[in-house]
């Protein structure tokens, strides 16, 4: 290992020569105080950033590592006292370029597994990236000796050391986490697939922020519907439970219903602070469902939902390159079904209506056998007797589904009210005299089994995720735009690393998807995330994704064949 000194020397050589002789400083460094380990530089100001990570003494007590919970939020929270600390130092705006922009992966308001910083029992490590000074294409070596000896140093005793922060905040945030965790755990025991603390803010600052809206409503639990939780740090808290079965949110425009779902459907993660949604935990399998028009579709079973379609195409075997509404949110069930969702969530307003509702009149004018959509309407009822795959469905307009419901919440003014009974009393009143269609059976979900050259990424066999919403497989983009529940552009760079990782370890054309996905999911929970980076030392920014959001990108790339 060198020193600090040796690592000054080289920076002063390299000073004025062209960008490439940056590469003399990768190593390790005993910098006094913290190891130093530039794993990659940059091959010049504009391309990403250099990597690097930090070592040091672990300090903290025994009870903020006991367990796995608690070293998940103490890794978050020291994250983010990094990227703070950054922030008092940053000189980004100086040079060409990506120069001197310093940056560690610290996430937004969910709480995240992540591969920037990694505690173990002997030592902290935070993982992080420097933009290498230059001017043009020239090496700044002084200014490069001041980012290594000055700011770096300063930046890791103000965040990665016991006395340096604020070990109030860290309980708190520690616990926080566990209760949060607690929650989730118990909600199977209690009959519930959610629960909506009384106090949560669940409106969101505008369309492209998630931070709480400030003066919102608070939310109150309908009395019919409260229920407590004693929590292990907080104690007791009340909120709504949402039971297992069929729920059905109503109430007119702007008034709550979709910032009801959107809460559930974000709040499989857990949330930092002050975010508003601490104690809004929805079951960790709930899977977000809507019409994908011009998904791909690789031989999947839609059969319970579409059959007998006049092509005479078998819906045992669907398989496109360009969905319709219906077919799309019909694979889109089976596919979280084959994954072991528990919990469907449904907003009308993105779903295909053909696919969720066949009235009376329309049954009449248009026959049973020339209708090959069996609509959801029939067939949500069977989901949860037959699969017990209970549904969380916003409803403005499809009164009909107050026959085959088990509660209905009404959201009026942002407050939610049980509105039950008068919805079963309207059904009495209004016959909708529709002929039910027989309902499918659910008890056999097909799984498929990838078929391994199909994930051959062609051009330099290049996967590689590109921000939030698209991963980049060959010439291939993966578009995951409807895939809802990602929440992180790191969690997108984990499965672009994961198919890679999938595809050359365990996917052999006799495993399913997923088996696939345990066996690599396992493996994270022995190993760490970090262990599927390419990458040597510093594993790149990734963050755990769950196994539908993996399962999704699988699905959804137009090479993606299964063995038949």
């Amino acid at each position: 290992m060198k020193t600090r000194e040796e690592l000054v020397e080289t920076l002063d050589r390299v000073d004025g020569k062209g960008y490439k002789a940056y590469k003399d400083i990768e190593g390790e460094y005993d910098m006094g105080g913290f190891l130093l380990y530039i794993d990659h530089v940059q091959s010049d100001p504009f391309a990403p950033p250099s990597r690097l990570r930090v070592r040091v003494a672990q300090t903290f007590p025994p009870d903020y590592t006991a367990d796995r919970d608690s070293v998940v939020a103490l890794s978050d929270y020291l994250t983010r006292q990094f990227s703070k600390s950054i922030n008092k130092y940053n000189t980004r705006g100086r040079g060409t370029g990506r120069s001197f922009l310093i940056s560690i992966d610290c996430g937004r308001q969910e709480i995240l597994e992540r591969t920037s910083m990694h505690i173990a029992q002997e030592y902290v490590e935070a993982r992080f990236e420097v933009g290498l000074p230059a001017a043009g294409r020239r090496i700044l070596g002084r200014e490069a000796v001041k980012i290594f000896t000055e700011t770096i140093p300063s930046i890791v005793k103000n965040s990665l050391f016991f006395g340096s922060i604020d070990w109030k905040e860290a309980v708190d945030f520690i616990d926080l986490y566990q209760d949060q965790q607690y929650i989730r755990r118990v909600l199977r025991n209690m009959g519930l697939v959610a629960f909506v603390a009384d106090g949560a803010v669940l409106p969101r600052e505008s369309g492209i922020s998630e931070r709480p809206l400030k003066n919102a409503v608070p939310f109150r639990s309908p009395d019919t519907m409260r229920v407590s939780i004693m929590l292990p740090h907080r104690g007791t808290i009340t909120g709504m439970g949402i039971p297992e079965g069929v729920t059905l949110v109503v109430g007119g425009g702007y008034h709550g219903k979709s910032t009801l779902l959107k809460a559930l459907e974000k709040c499989v993660y857990n949330h930092i602070p002050g975010d508003g949604r601490e104690y809004v935990i929805t079951v960790d399998d709930a899977v977000k469902i809507r019409a994908e028009d011009g998904r791909y579709i690789e031989n999947v079973d839609i059969s319970p939902f579409i059959n007998n379609i006049p092509t005479g195409e078998d819906t045992r075997f669907f398989s496109t390159l360009n969905a319709s509404g219906s077919t799309s949110q019909a694979a889109n069930i089976i596919e979280a079904l084959e994954i072991g969702t528990s919990l469907l969530l449904m907003d009308e307003d993105t779903c295909a209506t053909n696919f969720m509702i066949r009235d009376a009149r329309m049954q009449r004018l248009v026959s049973a056998e020339k209708e090959p959509i069996t609509p959801f309407l029939d067939s949500v009822r069977a989901l949860y007797e037959n699969k017990g795959v209970s549904t969380v469905l916003v409803l403005g307009g499809a009164g009909d589904y107050f026959d085959v419901c088990d509660r209905v919440i009404m959201m009026d003014g942002f407050v939610p009210h049980d509105v039950t009974v008068r919805a079963k009393e309207i059904a009495e009143e209004i016959r909708s005299f529709r002929e039910r269609d027989k309902a499918p059976d659910f008890t056999c979900i097909k799984e498929r089994v990838p078929m391994k050259r199909s994930l051959n990424a062609g051009y330099k066999d290049k996967i590689q995720s590109k921000g939030l919403e698209n991963i980049r497989m060959g010439y291939e983009t993966v578009d995951l735009s409807m895939v809802e529940q990602i929440a992180d552009d790191s969690q997108t760079a984990a499965i672009a690393n994961i198919i890679r990782y999938a595809r050359d370890r365990y996917i052999d054309d006799r495993a399913t998807l997923r088996e696939v996905i345990d066996r690599v999911l396992t493996d994270i929970d022995e190993n760490s995330l970090s262990c599927i980076s390419p990458f040597k030392g510093h594993p790149g920014n990734m963050a755990r994704p769950r196994r539908y959001e993996i399962a999704a990108a699988f699905n959804r790339y137009r090479g993606f064949k299964t063995v038949r």
